[in-house]
C-alpha cells in the first residue's frame, strides 16, 4: 500500500501548525515588545486618568437616589361591571413601555415643579458642584441672572429634571421603577413620590377628559339617531296605510285569511268526497236490485232510518216464517206462497226508501260541490290580493329593517352615555403605586467603587491607544530587522549611546610636533580610551565587514554619510580608523565634508591647510597630515577659509581622483568622512573615488522616509553601500524592539566588557 500521499499530508499539517505556532509567538513577542517599549506613558496616562476620577470624586457632590414603585395591574377594577365606553386596551409589553416614555414625559415634569416650586431650588435652577458654580458664576458675570426670563428658568429646570429623573421597567414584568436624584436624601424621596401620584393623576386626568369628550359626542349622535329612527318609524305606518297592509296578532290580514280560506277549501273537498261515496254507495244497492241487496245492503244513514229498520225486521220475521213453513209443508203451500208475496212487497217499500235517500245524497253532494267552488273562488281571490301584498312588503320589510336598525343603534347609545356619565363620575386607572419612595440611607453618587475602576480602565484604554499610535507613528529604525526589511541591506553594527569623558584621558599621548593630534575625552577617541567598551566591540563589526570587502578587492575607500546632520557618522568614522590603525593597518582618515568640516575642528582645530591646498597644488601631502602617535592613524583635514558653493565639483574633479589613488598606493585603507546625503549632493558626486559607503543612521530618531528618499536619489551609491550603522542606540530599550536581549549587561560584564 502506497502511504506516501498520506505522509505528504502529514507533513503538509504538521508544517501549517508550525507555522501557526510561530506567528502565535511571535504575535506575543510582539506583544510584549511593545508593552516594554510603550509602558511608561501607558503607566502615566493611567495615573493621570485616576488623579481626574479623584478629581471628580472630590468635586462632585454626593447626590441621594429615592425610587418608587408602581406597578400596571392587568386585573381591572370595572366598578359597575360594564365596558369602558372608550374600550379596553390590552395591557402587553409595548403598553408598559408606553407608559415608561408617559412617566419620562415633560408633562409630568412640569407637573411636579409646578406642584413642588422646583423652579425656586437652586439645585435645579442653576448647577450643582464645582463646574456648576464656575458656569452660574460665568453667567452671572456676563448676563446675569435678573436677565432670565420665567420661560427660560422652567426650560432649565425641566432639563435638570429630566437628567436626574430614571424610569425603568423590571424586567419582563408590570412593575415600573421611578427613581429620582438629589442633593438632599428627603428632597429624592419627596420628588419620587411626587412623580408617580403626578402620572396616576395625569391617567384619571386623561380619562376623565376623554369619557367627558366621548359623552358629548355620544349626547349628539344620541339626538341624531333619535331623530332618524322617529322618521324610519312613521315611514313604516305610512307605508302600511298607503298600500292597505292591516296586522292582527302579529300577521297580516290577508295572510290569516289565506290561511282561514285553505283550511274551508280542505273541509269542502272532503264533504264532498263524503257525499259523492255515500251516493255511489246507495246507487250501487238499487242497481244490484236483488233481494239479498236490497235487504242486506249497507248503507250509513239507512242504519238510523226506523222505515228501513222496521220494514227489514219485518222482512226477516217473514222470512224465517216461509221457511219453515215451506221446510214443514213445502214450497209450494198456500202459506208458504202468501208469506213470499209479503216478503216482496215489504222489499219494494225498502228500494223505495232507498230510493228517497239517494235523491237526498244526490241533493247533499250537489250542495258540497257548490261550497267547494265558493271557498275556491275565494281563495284565488285572496292569493292575487296576497301578491299584491308581498311585493309591497319587500319595500316594507326595508323600511322595518332600516327603522329596527335606528331604533337599536339608538338605544345602544343612550346605554353607552348613561354609562360614560357614570364613568365620569367616577373615573378608574390601572396604575397603582405599590412602593412609596423612602429617604435613602447613603449616597448613590459618587461611588469610589464605580468612578476609580472606570478611570483606570479608561486611561489604560486611552494609553494603550496612545501608545499604539505613538508607536506606529515614530517610523524609525529601531531593530536590524527594520533595516533588511526597508533598505534591503545589512545592518553591520549597533553602535550604543556614548558620553564624552571629562578630565585626563586613560591613554597618554606619545607623540609631539606641530601637526600631533592630542588625545582628549571627547567622542572621537572613545575606541581608543575604552578598548573594552561595547561601543569599541560595534566598531568592530563594522572592520569585520570593511575587511571582508577588502578581500573581495573593493573595499579600500570607505566613505562614511548619512541622512541629516548630527546622526554621528563623523565619531563613527574616526572610531573605525582608529581600530583600523590599532590593528596594524595604514589607516588615513580624510574630511571630506567641505560645506561642514566638523571632523577637523574636532580633531585639528589649529590646522590651516588641508585638503584643498593638496588638491591645487600648494601643499604636498605629508606637508598637511596630521598623526596621532597611539594608534599611528593619519588625518588629512579639510580647512575652508570660506564658504564654497562648488564643493560638489571639487570633489568630482580630476585632482581629487587623482589624491585618492595617490592614498591608495600609500595606505591599506583610506577613511572618508563625507557630508550628509539628504541636504547636499556632495555624496553623489564621489562615486568614483569611494569603493564602498557605510550608512550612519541615528537609533530612534532619523524618520525611515527620510532614509529611504535620500538613498532612493543616489541610486549609485546605494548599490555600493557596504552595510548601514545604527548609531546612538540606547541599550536599555534594545530589548524592547525584536530580539535583542543579548546586549543585557550581564553577558558582556562576563567577558571584561564595559560601558
Amino acid at each position: 500500500m502506497n502511504v506516501l500521499p498520506s505522509l505528504d499530508r502529514a507533513v503538509t499539517y504538521a508544517g501549517a501548525a508550525t507555522d501557526q505556532a510561530a506567528s502565535s509567538t511571535e504575535a506575543v513577542k510582539g506583544l510584549l515588545g511593545f508593552l516594554r517599549r510603550q509602558y511608561r506613558l501607558i503607566l502615566v496616562i493611567v495615573a493621570a486618568s485616576l488623579c481626574f476620577g479623584l478629581l471628580y470624586m472630590i468635586a462632585t457632590p454626593s447626590s441621594y437616589t429615592a425610587t418608587a414603585t408602581l406597578i400596571i395591574d392587568t386585573r381591572k377594577n370595572q366598578l359597575f361591571q360594564q365596558q369602558s365606553v372608550l374600550g379596553d386596551i390590552p395591557i402587553d409589553s409595548a403598553a408598559v413601555e408606553s407608559q415608561v416614555q408617559i412617566l419620562k414625559s415633560e408633562t409630568i415634569a412640569l407637573a411636579v415643579i409646578k406642584d413642588l416650586h422646583l423652579t425656586e431650588d437652586p439645585e435645579f435652577g442653576g448647577r450643582s458642584g464645582l463646574l456648576g458654580m464656575i458656569s452660574s458664576g460665568l453667567a452671572w458675570l456676563f448676563a446675569g441672572d435678573a436677565s432670565r426670563s420665567d420661560f427660560e428658568t422652567l426650560r432649565r429646570t425641566a432639563e435638570a429634571f429630566s437628567k436626574h429623573l430614571t424610569v425603568r421597567r423590571v424586567g419582563l414584568t408590570y412593575i415600573i421603577e421611578i427613581s429620582f436624584s438629589s442633593l438632599s436624601s428627603d428632597r429624592a424621596a419627596q420628588i419620587a413620590n411626587a412623580v408617580a401620584e403626578a402620572y396616576v393623576v395625569d391617567q384619571l386626568d386623561s380619562k376623565y377628559k376623554a369619557t367627558k369628550r366621548a359623552s358629548v359626542w355620544l349626547q349628539d349622535r344620541i339626538k341624531e339617531l333619535r331623530d332618524q329612527a322617529s322618521a324610519a318609524e312613521r315611514a313604516v305606518v305610512a307605508f302600511k296605510a298607503n298600500n292597505n297592509i292591516v296586522e292582527s296578532g302579529g300577521r297580516l290580514m290577508n295572510e290569516q285569511q289565506l290561511a282561514e280560506l285553505n283550511s274551508q277549501l280542505v273541509v269542502a273537498r272532503a264533504q264532498v268526497s263524503e257525499a259523492k261515496a255515500r251516493l255511489d254507495r246507495i246507487q250501487a244497492v238499487l242497481q244490484a236490485d236483488t233481494p239479498e241487496s236490497t235487504v242486506d245492503g249497507t248503507v250509513t244513514d239507512t242504519l238510523n232510518n226506523q222505515v228501513v229498520t222496521k220494514l227489514r225486521s219485518q222482512y226477516l220475521e217473514l222470512a224465517t216464517r216461509e221457511a219453515d213453513w215451506s221446510a214443514r209443508y213445502g214450497r209450494g203451500h198456500l202459506a208458504a206462497v202468501n208469506l213470499r208475496n209479503q216478503m216482496q212487497g215489504i222489499r219494494n217499500s225498502i228500494l223505495d226508501e232507498l230510493r228517497r235517500l239517494a235523491e237526498s245524497y244526490k241533493s247533499d253532494l250537489e250542495i258540497a260541490t257548490q261550497r267547494e267552488a265558493g271557498i275556491q273562488k275565494q281563495l284565488a281571490l285572496a292569493v292575487t290580493e296576497s301578491q299584491a301584498t308581498n311585493q309591497a312588503q319587500v319595500s316594507l320589510r326595508d323600511l322595518e329593517s332600516s327603522s329596527q336598525t335606528y331604533r337599536a343603534l339608538y338605544d345602544n347609545f343612550l346605554q353607552r352615555y348613561m354609562e360614560s356619565v357614570q364613568q365620569q363620575s367616577f373615573p378608574i386607572t390601572e396604575a397603582r403605586v405599590i412602593t412609596q419612595a423612602s429617604r435613602p440611607l447613603k449616597a448613590s453618587a459618587p461611588k469610589l467603587s464605580f468612578v476609580m475602576p472606570i478611570a483606570a480602565f479608561a486611561g489604560l484604554f486611552l494609553g494603550l491607544a496612545i501608545a499604539r499610535l505613538r508607536d506606529l507613528s515614530e517610523n524609525v529604525f529601531r531593530t536590524t530587522d527594520d533595516v533588511k526589511a526597508v533598505l534591503k541591506t545589512d545592518c553591520i553594527a549597533i553602535l550604543p549611546q556614548i558620553e564624552e569623558q571629562k578630565g585626563r584621558p586613560p591613554v597618554a599621548a606619545v607623540l609631539n610636533g606641530p601637526r600631533a593630534i592630542a588625545l582628549n575625552g571627547s567622542l572621537y577617541w572613545h575606541v581608543v580610551n575604552e578598548p573594552f567598551s561595547r561601543y569599541a566591540e560595534s566598531i568592530r563589526s563594522i572592520k569585520v565587514a570593511a575587511d571582508l570587502a577588502l578581500r573581495s578587492g573593493t573595499g579600500k575607500v570607505i566613505g562614511f554619510t548619512s541622512s541629516l546632520p548630527n546622526e554621528g557618522k563623523s565619531t563613527v568614522a574616526t572610531g573605525f580608523a582608529e581600530l583600523l590603525a590599532q590593528s596594524g593597518a595604514r589607516t588615513i582618515l580624510v574630511d571630506g565634508d567641505l560645506r561642514n568640516p566638523s571632523l577637523t575642528r574636532g580633531l585639528t582645530p589649529d590646522a590651516n591647510r588641508g585638503l584643498i591646498e593638496v588638491m591645487a597644488g600648494r601643499d604636498g601631502l605629508s606637508q598637511v597630515v596630521w598623526q596621532e602617535g597611539n594608534t599611528g592613524l593619519h588625518f588629512l583635514p579639510a580647512v575652508v577659509a570660506a564658504r564654497t558653493a562648488h564643493t560638489s565639483e571639487i570633489l568630482a574633479s580630476q585632482a581629487m581622483k587623482a589624491l585618492m589613488d595617490d592614498l591608495r598606493k600609500h595606505y591599506d585603507y583610506v577613511v572618508v568622512d563625507l557630508s550628509p546625503l539628504a541636504p547636499v549632493v556632495d555624496v553623489r558626486t564621489t562615486t568614483d573615488i569611494i569603493d564602498s559607503y557605510v550608512f550612519v543612521v541615528e537609533w530612534g530618531r532619523t524618520k525611515i522616509d527620510i532614509v529611504r528618499h535620500a538613498l532612493d536619489g543616489a541610486r549609485s551609491l546605494r548599490e555600493n553601500i557596504l552595510g548601514v550603522v545604527l548609531n546612538k542606540a540606547d541599550l536599555k530599550l534594545m530589548s524592547r524592539y525584536g530580539h535583542h536581549d543579548y546586549y543585557r549587561n550581564e553577558y558582556y560584564n562576563r567577558y571584561g566588557y564595559s560601558d
